[in-house]
């Protein structure tokens, strides 16, 4: 890219309507921040496009000269895929467009939307896509592995919600891939990630949620810890799909339903959704009040009806850009005790206050597809377990990843042998096939037919020639 002549650069621009930026430029640095401060890198050019026309001409340039080629969505991957050294970002921040139809419930979303964009118009109609749980996470990427959250117990993954998609490939053509148009396309979309183009434009089913559910916090202390994590376990079993209770194991954040003395103390977090309203969820909520030892309450609770908008938003301070993060993940098919006693081992000696291992509940209707049926193949787990290490000073990195990677050799056991593609850090290549298990090898002949020479490779990448 540094040989490359002003001239060329300039013919390219001119065929744009999104501006295109490059190093000492006037919001440069800001175009490349990502959400993970640990990733620094420098692309050549960065193409913040307008439409998709856009996209067609910065796949096409890239291609012609043989530039690595990264794409940005919300920038929120946990990997830095968003980002390349020394060559091309196509950037989609600036495609945040949202469109809902309430009769068809169906809703068009721009690659470049976060969750807060499509919650936000969807909402205004009482529907709803199930997606994640930050409101700052980019629609795209988030789909694009699968795409697991509150909802999904309900209405499946994200990829299971998914109608159709415009998809620019390799060859700067534009696609339509749907289960009548390019099906192979489109079954590789739905899990692939963003080894087969850009994905321009997103077509969702959409469902009635809100705008009020019932959502909050059960907090007890980490001396409950055993007790509660197991009667969870036995808890989730049972539970209904219209329901969904996720744990978080950390040090508290001062909440203000929390008394003072707790701030800073080892805590087991219970978030509990439910569509429904509070009196319907009231029965559960006592189940979940008693999972401590006999006569012993939580140290806080605050459940209740609240915008379906503000719960999509409520872990967002523990999630915001700028600090160093670390993941390690393994899915699980269900807890056992010992791999409950690893999990509280390892969240009691957790490196930083902002460090904690979370275990999103899945199953329910995200379980209700054959493996097979989308590129997202894990349709056994109950459970996606996170390590999420973050902290703010460069000097803890040591200590911090670590604790991550510690944690995760003692929990692999017990695990399933799988992980979520979105939950992949970028020294985790090998664990490809743990990614896509019994799919890998149709993948591979789908990238092979769409993108021969692997010019979209900047992600957790499945190589036309493996």
């Amino acid at each position: 890219m540094t040989n490359m002549k002003n001239e060329v650069v300039a013919a390219f621009k001119a065929t744009l309507r999104g501006p295109v930026l490059q190093p000492g430029d006037p919001n440069y640095d800001d175009a490349r921040a990502i959400w993970n401060a640990m990733i620094e890198r420098r692309p050549a050019l960065i193409v913040r496009c307008a439409g998709t026309a856009d996209v067609v001409a910065a796949v096409n340039f890239a291609r012609d000269n043989g530039l690595p080629l990264a794409v940005k969505g919300g920038g929120h991957n946990i990997a830095g895929s968003a980002l390349c050294e020394d060559g091309m970002v196509i950037d989609l921040s600036g495609m945040r467009d949202v469109h809902v139809d309430p009769r068809a419930r169906l809703a068009w979303v721009s690659g470049g939307a976060l969750l807060s964009d499509v919650d936000h118009e969807t909402q205004s109609c009482g529907l709803a896509v199930p997606l994640g749980i930050n409101s700052t996470t980019g629609a795209a990427g988030l789909t694009l592995g699968g795409g697991f959250g509150w909802l999904s117990r309900m209405h499946g993954l994200a990829v299971d919600n998914l109608v159709g998609a415009e998809v620019v490939t390799a060859d700067g053509k534009r696609h339509w891939a749907s289960a009548q148009d390019e099906p192979d396309l489109f079954w590789a979309i739905r899990g692939g990630g963003g080894n087969f183009g850009v994905v321009t434009l997103f077509q969702f089913a959409l469902h009635p949620v809100g705008p009020e559910v019932t959502a909050g916090l059960v907090v007890f202390p980490a001396a409950q810890a055993r007790e509660v994590m197991r009667r969870y376990r036995d808890f989730v079993d049972v539970l209904p799909d219209d329901a969904s209770v996720w744990a978080v194991l950390r040090q508290a954040p001062p909440l203000p339903f929390l008394a003072p003395e707790v701030h800073g103390t080892a805590i087991v977090a219970l978030a509990v959704f439910s569509p429904k309203a509070p009196d319907a969820v009231a029965p559960l909520l006592e189940q979940i009040r008693n999972f401590g030892q006999p006569g012993v309450q939580p140290v806080g609770e605050h459940v209740g009806a609240m915008p379906y908008e503000a719960w999509q938003k409520a872990f967002d301070p523990l999630l915001a850009p700028g600090a160093r993060n670390y993941w390690k993940s393994h899915n699980f098919t269900r807890l056992s005790d010992e791999a409950i006693d690893v999990v509280l081992r390892y969240a009691g000696a957790v490196p930083t206050p902002h460090c904690e291992i979370f275990l999103g509940l899945i199953g329910g209707k995200a379980n209700a597809r054959a493996p097979v049926d989308t590129a997202y193949p894990h349709r056994n787990v109950q459970f996606a377990m996170n390590v999420h290490g973050r902290w703010i000073d460069a000097a803890d990195d040591d200590k911090v990843v670590s604790w991550a990677r510690e944690f995760f050799t003692a929990a692999a056991p017990h695990a399933a042998g799988s992980v979520y593609i979105n939950f992949l850090t970028q020294d985790e290549g090998a664990r490809i096939h743990e990614a896509y298990g019994p799919n890998y090898a149709r993948l591979v002949g789908i990238k092979q037919r769409y993108d021969p020479d692997n010019l979209f490779r900047f992600n957790h990448n499945i190589r036309p020639d493996a």
